[in-house]
């Protein structure tokens, strides 16, 4: 039997959530819900789906649904999250889980003491070439990492598209930041100190949109991540991550176009990682939106019970707590002790 499902939200990114929950099978979306009633009702028809709400307590009470996911700005997870799981209603939570660390713990906690499964929708580490250089790495073909660079640095006119942004006190590390921290978790495992330095370019923002994050691994590497959305570069990247990885028998560059180059002392060989491209998505944006097929299929297979998800909300737990320390270090110019920060 399917499991039943309810999206919360109706923006830019639901449209592809949706349309990547279609790509597979287990799962029936069978209400959306969004406080723009015209808004969830195009999506309604546009993917057939049966029910449109606007107020997520009616819906809760009117529809049996095994899942949730919410697909809303972060100031209302929690919220979404709490009548959900309150009702025994699993949830699947966007990224960032919630603006502060002790908000998103209490998320955590509340699943956990009411036996709900939960997710955060982290797809960042699931695309293609990144699952590549996460398998290149655990092949052992460079041997030991003992430093790592990870970057996201952009012209894009993101304050163009979405205006609100230039409004938002913090911006590019609780935005970009929580996916490309993630991808530093996932690659090279966690953080024992941390150092943050943000500036703010663009003229007319309240937060910052650069941001250059150092970490000392409990593993003993050395990892740099650099985020930024005022460069302004040869070749645009967006929305490619790039990464930088040094071991002690070579190096393996992720860089343009999805192409890994991996050298040892015998030389250097390219391998291509490009994503899957679905009929729906954005050809522009197609490494991102490739990705969400992948997360939800993981969220799925856990839900079903044939493996264990990567991206739960205790996982992401530990992003959110990269995310906040960032944050605090770049306010007071300290080194933070990620196991002491809460």
């Amino acid at each position: 039997m399917a499991l039943r499902f309810a999206v919360v939200g109706a923006g830019f990114w639901t449209n592809y959530q949706i349309a990547a929950w279609k790509e597979l099978e287990g799962m029936e979306i069978v209400a959306i819900c969004n406080r723009t009633a015209s808004k969830a009702q195009t999506l309604a028809e546009k993917f057939h789906i049966p029910n449109v709400y606007t107020d997520v307590d009616t819906m809760l009470n009117k529809e049996a649904l095994d899942v949730i996911d919410i697909i809303t700005n972060v100031g209302t997870h929690a919220q979404i999250c709490t009548l959900a799981a309150s009702r025994g209603v699993g949830v699947i939570c966007q990224k960032p889980m919630a603006a502060e660390l002790s908000i998103a713990q209490q998320m955590v906690d509340l699943c956990q003491q009411q036996e709900v499964p939960f997710y955060v929708h982290e797809n960042f580490r699931w695309q293609a070439p990144i699952r590549e250089l996460k398998k290149q790495l655990e092949s052992n073909t460079i041997g030991t990492i003992f430093k790592a660079r990870v970057t996201f640095c952009s012209g894009f006119p993101v304050f163009e598209n979405q205006p609100f942004l230039a409004e938002v006190e913090e911006f590019i590390l609780a935005d970009i930041g929580s996916h490309v921290l993630d991808i530093c978790r996932f690659l090279f495992g966690e953080v024992d100190t941390l150092l943050c330095h943000t500036k703010s370019v663009t003229p007319g923002i309240k937060g910052e949109d650069v941001a250059n994050v150092a970490m000392q691994m409990k593993n003993g590497a050395f990892c740099f991540a650099e985020m930024s959305y005022a460069s302004i570069l040869e070749r645009e990247p967006f929305p490619q991550t790039f990464v930088m990885v040094e071991g002690d028998k070579g190096s393996i560059h992720l860089t343009y176009d999805h192409k890994l180059k991996i050298t040892t002392r015998a030389g250097t060989h390219v391998v291509e990682a490009p994503p899957k491209m679905y009929d729906w998505l954005d050809p522009e944006y197609a490494l991102v939106h490739s990705s969400i097929v992948d997360c939800n299929r993981d969220i799925l297979n856990d839900l079903k019970g044939t493996s264990k998800a990567e991206t739960t909300g205790i996982d992401n737990l530990e992003t959110v707590r990269l995310v906040q320390a960032a944050y605090a270090s770049a306010r007071n110019g300290q080194l933070i002790q990620i196991d002491d920060f809460e």
